[in-house]
């Protein structure tokens, strides 16, 4: 095995990193920045930011919310969203888990997730389906989401 940088095997998805690895298995560095998207996706929400939310989608993005209202492309997903997020109404926090991932395509990837909102009156889940893709940058977006609520009973 050759030596890289960090910052050589994952595209400087970790800014500031000098570390030297070996090399990864085929496909660790891309799982690597799926995770690291989900956990920008954690941290917006988290935070209610919808400039930092936006900025992990595709022009060409379709996303349809937990209540199944359908947003196709960028302009209508970033409305909703500068609407939505900041007065976003749970007490807590809410956590994301890449659950699994499916490469359907080398450049092209089905991302399971399990998402928690962890309020004061117990926990609430939701099950989004990300379908990401890499641009031609190496960066992977969001490009196609799909979140469902759980229901209990």
């Amino acid at each position: 095995m050759t030596e890289k940088t960090f910052n050589e095997i994952t595209n400087g998805i970790i800014d500031g990193t000098t570390g030297r690895i070996t090399d990864e298995p085929t496909g660790a560095r891309d799982v690597r920045a799926i995770r690291e998207v989900v956990a920008v996706v954690e941290r917006t929400q988290r935070a209610k930011d919808p400039d930092g939310f936006l900025a992990l989608f595709r022009p060409d993005s379709l996303w349809t919310t937990a209540h199944g209202r359908v947003l196709v492309g960028f302009d209508a997903i970033a409305a909703f969203t500068r609407e939505a997020l900041p007065r976003a109404d749970w007490d807590g926090e809410v956590t994301y888990e890449v659950a699994h991932v499916q490469f359907l395509r080398p450049d092209v990837a089905a991302v399971k997730v399990r998402q928690v909102y962890h309020g004061p009156g117990g926990d609430s889940e939701g099950t989004p389906l990300y379908l990401m893709s890499r641009d031609e940058d190496g960066r992977w977006l969001l490009h196609v989401g799909q979140n469902t609520a759980v229901q209990v009973g």
